[in-house]
């Protein structure tokens, strides 16, 4: 029978700790653990730690790319801070105009555009993001917090369902806005009001999934730019939860929060018919806040955490060898 050393030309090494840039395949012995390793790479993909955030919020809006991502907004207290994140590390720029958490996102690192959100009262404020200073824009036409944005920049969005004040109990709203550099339109509603929910995608094919209705929810719709049609649920229902992605087929849904069992770590993907479940996220969270695409995703700040992670897929992990 042929030892390890003779297949793969070294011996397996006993180690303290993980070592720092194992090759795919490679095996050690962590003597501290009294455990064997392996790194190998998993097509499903899985998630990294990236840089912390400066300052710790939730309900913030998120805008870009892995590794060129913008963070606005959020609370508590209220904020304007921006943040941006060059794949390593977050840099603070300058700020939002109005400070507010719960607001709408979407655009690029150096394209983005905020709307909605609570000051409060609940704001129908937009700004837009030229990658150095925020300027105010046209409103919306409905004012709303807790809403979901997609955009791939800052002249082409949609704003996606939300919570009206309307100086007595708040309504959960249905309504969708498209966005064409300079107004506002309305155009059909999602076929199930909510807020709290996770979008993804452009003003022409997105995608809603989660939310809170209530109660909360799995629901998932696809635009095609015209009307919002109901597709296969979410494995997990939650609100509060973040999304990335580029369209209406090709989506990554991640954290949030359902009463039981809490915050939630729970990873799916979307290929344009179902979700499937893949690699939970390091730190289960929620009102965080998501950007990127299905393959590489980026997830940060959120409630309880100030934590950055990166998705990738496929991607290489280190596993635990379990002998029988």
């Amino acid at each position: 029978m042929s030892t390890y050393k003779e297949i793969n030309g070294t011996a397996i090494e006993a180690l303290s700790a993980d070592p720092p840039n194992p090759q795919n395949g490679q095996v050690w012995y962590r003597t501290d653990l009294g455990k064997f390793k392996t790194h190998k790479e998993t097509a499903a993909g899985a998630w990294a730690t990236g840089g912390t955030m400066n300052t710790l919020r939730q309900q913030m809006a998120g805008a870009g790319i892995q590794t060129a991502a913008l963070a606005f907004g959020g609370y508590s207290p209220y904020f304007t801070l921006t943040e941006s994140y060059n794949g390593s590390n977050w840099t603070e720029v300058n700020d939002l105009n109005t400070a507010r958490y719960g607001l709408g996102g979407s655009g690029t690192q150096t394209a983005a555009l905020g709307f909605g959100g609570f000051a409060p009262p609940t704001q129908a404020l937009t700004e837009t993001w030229n990658g150095t200073n925020w300027t105010e824009v046209n409103d919306l036409n409905t004012a709303r917090r807790s809403l979901g944005g997609a955009g791939t920049n800052n002249t082409a969005a949609l704003a996606i369902g939300g919570l009206l004040d309307t100086g007595g109990t708040p309504e959960i709203f249905a309504g969708t806005e498209s966005w064409n550099g300079t107004n506002w339109t309305e155009v059909n509603d999602l076929n199930t009001a909510r807020f709290f929910l996770g979008a993804d995608g452009t003003n022409t094919s997105a995608l809603a999934f989660g939310g809170d209705a209530p109660p909360i929810t799995a629901v998932t719709e696809s635009w095609n730019g015209t009307n919002w049609t109901e597709v296969n649920d979410l494995n997990t229902a939650r609100d509060n939860l973040a999304g990335a992605g580029t369209d209406n087929t090709s989506a990554l849904a991640f954290g949030g929060n359902n009463p039981i069992p809490g915050y939630l770590a729970i990873t799916e993907s979307y290929n344009g018919t179902s979700w499937t479940e893949v690699a939970d996220l390091n730190t289960g969270r929620q009102n965080l806040a998501g950007t990127g695409t299905k393959a590489a995703a980026l997830a940060f700040g959120g409630e309880p955490t100030s934590e950055t992670e990166e998705f990738n897929a496929p991607a290489q992990v280190t596993e635990t060898i379990t002998l029988e």
